[in-house]
């Protein structure tokens, strides 16, 4: 009867590079037997060798080991190693080896495993970085992470080779640190806690984890326990989370509560109460969302090809264009969007006048401070076309660098889309995979939410998963397997009472938990447009703008056209090149005043250019603190003033007035010179700039090389010293085996001499050499170049005829000095049974033939 395999209880990933031999090795050796565990080795290897890997590992565990192989089916208890020269992906529990993708110096195989891994198996796959060089394995495990899988790391101190683990430990994605031989254990802790299993991942594009074996405990954690939490996270963040999804909520406070070896929701907000930094790490868990650049290609194709187009067709006289990605997170879905119109102009040049202005907002601090860097792992290069690559991006050692073109066209700004008021007049709103982390009550708030931020026919993007469900009346699918939806004009949803009425205040605690604790502070947590607007509500009611101390503008309200023009040339959204040039100086500073001392300045008597003649303007310049996000900046408010009546008394003071507005503006025109100077300087340093960039991108892509090389070297020579360390033993142990072989032989006192296949001598033992004269140094010479004692002349001739015939030959021979020989020859049969050589033993019967002679002669007698 075939034995049926084990179910597989989990998958574990493991991926390692230079240094990684050890560290396998120290991890297999503590996997238990029958663990229901099955892994996957994917280390850097020389593609031009064959790899011996499976080989080493198996002689440090009792699981099997063996090289994976295509379409090979994941059995419990077994490890599959990659194949030199290959990549290991997962789908539907099967292995799949495929040729690699990028040229050799550039591969990350160990990515590839990982997200694959996180698409066949979700909340249920574990990921393992151990020692080795570089970076790969980084994206694999945020992505491993974004799933509610878990995620163990090497600790960098034991690590022969620290990039790799401390690459994983940088990007936040480690949920255990640990030695090597620690890991078994502490992986399959967090799975026979009594926490229940980890449920199967419900986010989009994850393929169902059915290699879970299925939990037989409660499918949710008390809710009156689980308020304790959400309590905790609003009082030290002031977030609510009361509203989103209780699925992906569980699962991943489960996964927190598993890693801690915590069995109880209990025990767990005991825990949290006495280790606040717990909340903070569980509050980053709740927030990682998946996002790469171009996910999902045939919807940002279809952009590109169709949807911008018509959208700029209809522009009319509109120039600039308005978009908000919500829950943009680390910021590739937004420079996804502004590279997708930056093409779409390129390719309709008529439209070249037109700008897009993202707003992308995701509620995670951390996430946005990466998304603003725009600095990213080399990797994420190979999801995008190279010419994307190569337009859009600047390398800076191992990491990808958005231009600045593209960065220009995105203001990141922290956002709770629950919370805080939306961003509007909006052209596109791209919402995708953020609604499936809310409850449908929730869902049904923020559909009519974004339909009031879309101006007429707006462009919505959704999910895969997502669709605008009872809201047919206000979306209108473009096309539904894309999730992209035209704003429809409806007149019950134009007004803020529907608004209203859909999305109704918030919950009393959630109030409560969000308020700053200055009275005078915006209550809209830390948005950007929202603390300016309340500020300026309260304060201001003119047209005005928030700068930050380089004079760049982050907001503007109001009709600001009579001060402000865009400056010829390359677009520039700096306030002093923005500024007429009646108010730039005056206005520069006022507000460096302001910022230096951390108090109002106003500015009276200004003159603004007009249709018509001049117009008196005083401006006040008011340094801003609170709330967090406006630190650092400071708000320009214009005030339009009548202009006196000027009598003939005053026509002196109007020519004194006069002189020294001619010496001011001599003045101005001097440091706009001196200002044309400087840019022209800063234009000449950035074109030295960027060749030394080209020369390092150059002289970094030898480097990676080098690198590589050194990885798949440093892998072989571990190999080779394994081996070599198991030859010396055999070595060892075979020198033992002929010393007690030469023993033996000797010790039966019969003489033997051992020819090869031309009859050259091989080996002899003592005896042999006082019959025959032999020394050492006789080794390898031909049998009939020896002298011997022996009256046997034909004796090279039997033994050619012995290896001929593989007879045996047997003959009495007299030596000169009248002893007698029992002269044997035979053929050398080697253990595989081929015959090399010959054998001649020598037994003296000397005694024999005395003995018969003494017969012989008593019987003649």
């Amino acid at each position: 009867m075939k034995r049926q395999p084990a179910a597989v209880q989990h998958i574990v990933g493991i991926g390692a590079s230079a240094g990684g031999l050890e560290a396998l090795e120290q991890f297999f050796s503590r996997v238990p037997a029958k663990s229901g565990l099955a892994c996957i080795v994917v280390q850097h290897m020389d593609p031009t060798q064959k790899a011996m890997l499976a080989e080493l590992l198996q002689r440090v565990t009792a699981l099997s080991v063996c090289e994976a192989g295509e379409a090979m089916r994941i059995e419990a208890d077994h490890v599959y190693v990659i194949p030199p020269n290959a990549e290991l992906s997962l789908a539907q529990g099967m292995l799949h080896v495929m040729p690699p993708t990028e040229p050799r110096g550039m591969r990350l195989p160990v990515n590839v495993l990982f997200s694959s891994l996180a698409r066949d198996q979700g909340a249920s796959a574990v990921g393992v970085v151990l020692s080795g060089m570089g970076s790969d394995g980084t994206l694999g495990m945020l992505a491993l992470k974004a799933v509610g899988g878990l995620t163990v790391v090497q600790e960098p101190s034991s690590a022969q080779f620290d990039s790799m683990p401390l690459s994983a430990i940088g990007a936040g994605c480690a949920d255990i640190v640990a030695l090597p031989a620690e890991m078994p254990e502490r992986i399959l802790a967090c799975f026979r806690s009594n926490v229940r299993s980890l449920p199967q991942s419900s986010e989009p594009g994850l393929g169902p984890a059915a290699t879970v074996a299925p939990a037989d405990l409660p499918s949710e954690l008390p809710s009156d326990t689980i308020e304790g939490v959400f309590s905790l996270l609003r009082q030290r963040t002031r977030r609510d989370f009361s509203l989103y999804k209780p699925s992906t909520l569980h699962r991943r406070i489960e996964r927190r509560m598993a890693i801690h070896g915590v069995a109880a929701i209990g025990d767990y907000v005991r825990f949290l109460r006495q280790n606040p930094q717990e909340i903070d790490l569980l509050f980053k868990e709740l927030l990682i969302g998946v996002t790469c650049f171009f996910r999902d290609a045939a919807v940002w194709q279809y952009m590109l090809d169709t949807a911008l187009p018509e959208l700029l067709a209809r522009r009319g006289s509109e120039t600039k264009f308005r978009a908000w990605v919500a829950g943009c997170s680390t910021g590739e879905e937004a420079y996804t969007l502004a590279m997708v119109f930056a093409e779409a102009l390129q390719r309709q040049p008529e439209h070249g006048d037109c700008s897009l202005q993202i707003f992308a907002s995701d509620l995670s601090p951390d996430a946005i401070a990466t998304a603003r860097g725009g600095r990213y792992p080399a990797a994420v290069g190979a999801g995008m076309q190279p010419e994307y690559v190569a337009r859009y991006f600047t390398s800076q050692g191992s990491a990808l660098v958005v231009s600045k073109t593209i960065r220009d066209m995105v203001l990141f700004a922290q956002h709770d889309v629950v919370l805080d008021p939306p961003f509007t007049r909006l052209d596109i709103l791209s919402c995708r995979n953020l609604l499936i982390y809310f409850d449908p009550t929730l869902q049904r708030r923020l559909l009519p939410l974004f339909h009031y931020s879309l101006r007429p026919d707006g462009l919505l993007l959704l999910g895969s998963s997502e669709t605008v469900g009872s809201f047919s009346k206000l979306f209108e699918a473009v096309d539904p397997k894309l999730r992209l939806y035209l704003r429809r004009h409806t007149e019950t949803a134009a007004g803020p009472e529907f608004l209203l009425k859909s999305f109704p205040p918030l919950l009393k605690s959630t109030k409560e938990a969000s308020m700053p604790p200055s009275p005078d502070a915006a209550p809209g947590g830390d948005s950007l447009q929202a603390a300016a607007d309340h500020v300026l509500l309260q304060v201001h009611a003119p047209p005005a703008v928030v700068v930050n101390a380089a004079g760049d503008i982050v907001y503007i309200s109001g009709r600001t056209g009579k001060y402000l023009e865009p400056a010829a040339g390359k677009a520039n959204w700096n306030f002093h090149a923005m500024v007429r040039e009646s108010l730039r100086e005056p206005i520069a500073s006022a507000l460096t005043q302001a910022l230096a001392k951390n108090e109002t300045v106003q500015v009276r008597g200004l003159q603004a250019a007009e249709a018509g003649g001049m117009q008196g303007v005083d401006v006040t310049v008011q340094p801003l603190q609170e709330p967090a996000a406006l630190n650092g900046t400071a708000m320009i408010v214009f005030r339009d003033v009548a202009t006196p009546v000027r009598g003939r008394r005053r026509s002196a003071a109007d020519a004194v007035e006069t002189v020294h507005a001619a010496q001011l503006q001599q003045c101005q025109d001097e440091i706009q010179s001196l200002r044309e100077e400087n840019r022209a300087s800063r234009e000449e340093l950035q074109s030295a700039n960027e060749e030394l960039q080209s020369t390092n991108e150059e002289l970094q892509s030898a480097n990676e090389e080098l690198t590589t090389s050194k990885e798949e070297m440093q892998s072989m020579n571990e190999e080779l010293q394994t081996v070599n360390a198991e030859m010396q033993s055999k070595l060892d142990d075979l020198a033992l085996a002929q010393s007690d072989m030469k023993s033996l032989v000797n010790s039966t006192e019969i003489a033997m001499l051992f020819l090869d296949q031309n009859l050259n001598v091989r080996r002899f033992t003592d005896r042999a050499a006082k019959i025959i004269s032999l020394r050492e140094s006789d080794i390898g010479r031909p049998l009939s170049d020896l002298t011997t004692s022996l009256q046997y002349p034909a004796l090279n001739d039997d033994a050619h005829e012995t290896l001929r015939t593989l007879v045996f030959s047997e003959k009495q021979i007299q030596t000169s000095d009248q002893r007698w020989f029992s002269v044997r020859i035979m053929p050398y049969r080697r253990l595989d049974n081929m015959i090399d050589g010959a054998v001649i033993t020598f037994v003296d019967i000397t005694a024999t033939k005395q003995v018969e002679a003494t017969l012989r002669k008593d019987a003649d007698a």
